[in-house]
């Protein structure tokens, strides 16, 4: 298939470009380079993929995802691109809205402009919100934000819900759980920690450590989406979410202890107020990608931070 991938740059966008290359797939990436983190970053995510296939732009730009959808006869679009993170979108939350929600739009006019009838949509375990009954079903009310993150991310879900009843385009919508392993961005919780006790400083606490999320390894997420991207094309449904966890629940101060066995290092733990607009607890319920997709993650917690702390010591993270 000739696909778009979106935010190709990123962490998990690099991730499955090179997936679908290795499978026999006509990859092309769109990425703006965001200043969120260093480009330099985003550069080496591209290493082992032709950079002559990856388009500077903006999903917000019509007219340069035009170009790139009229350029070719597309089979589908993977939109990862998207502005990431809970606390930053706490004080930028227009901004939040319009590139997530907007820019997926932008997107899905230019796919009916040209004939493109399949998305596989990035989302986000954030859209269940406040959500207290756990493991976290795809058939559960996800009308409870607790940050703009999470908002842009379900009504993105929204706009895409609308448009495959009024367009036909059929969309598969990944509500990713915490996503680690090598290339994690250098924002992210494992990243910092791992960061932290490397070079001793201390590892920020937020409240009682009791707080849990439902890790899910990088290589895990890739095999689920991947096997989504070629589902849609086969099999087009209109709209369906699926969960894509680990399937299990680490509760931060574990996590910060298990990193730091992972190092061969003690952390040095300092308490900090928990952030608001973070959820307490993640944990995906996948029986659905399992029947549907034949997602199994078989990744653990463990086995995922070794390589994550490999991967960090060797790229000088």
């Amino acid at each position: 298939m000739r696909l778009l991938v979106t935010g190709i740059a990123g962490f998990i966008g690099s991730h499955l470009a090179e997936r679908l290359v290795a499978r026999g797939h006509d990859i092309t990436g769109l990425d703006n380079f965001d200043a969120f983190y260093p480009r330099a970053v985003k550069e080496r995510n591209l290493a082992r993929l032709d950079r002559s296939r990856v388009v500077e732009g903006d999903i917000l730009d019509a007219g340069a995802v035009d170009r790139i959808l009229g350029s070719a006869r597309f089979d589908g679009v993977v939109h990862l691109a998207a502005l990431a993170g809970v606390s930053p979108s706490l004080s930028a939350p227009a901004r939040y809205v319009r590139v997530n929600v907007e820019g997926t739009m932008t997107l899905v006019e230019s796919m009916v402009r040209h004939g493109v009838r399949q998305m596989v949509f990035a989302s986000s375990s954030s859209v269940y919100g406040a959500n207290t009954s756990v493991p976290f079903d795809e058939d559960d009310r996800v009308d409870d934000p607790m940050s703009p993150y999470a908002a842009s991310k379900r009504g993105a879900e929204l706009a895409l819900k609308a448009v495959v009843h009024t367009t036909g385009i059929s969309v598969a919508a990944l509500r990713f759980f915490t996503v680690f392993g090598p290339r994690q961005r250098p924002d992210m919780a494992i990243h910092k920690f791992t960061r932290a006790i490397d070079h001793g400083e201390p590892v920020l606490l937020r409240g009682t450590g009791a707080t849990s999320r439902d890790y899910t390894y990088i290589d895990d997420v890739i095999d689920g989406t991947a096997a989504a991207v070629e589902r849609v094309a086969e099999n087009p449904s209109g709209f369906r979410a699926y969960n894509l966890g680990g399937t299990h629940a680490t509760r931060l101060d574990d996590l910060i202890a298990r990193i730091g066995a992972a190092l061969g290092k003690t952390p040095r733990i300092e308490v900090v107020p928990e952030l608001r607009g973070d959820v307490q607890h993640t944990l995906a319920n996948v029986a659905r990608a399992g029947a549907e997709l034949g997602y199994a993650p078989k990744i653990g917690l463990d086995e995922g931070l070794r390589r994550f702390v490999e991967w960090y010591r060797a790229a000088g993270a």
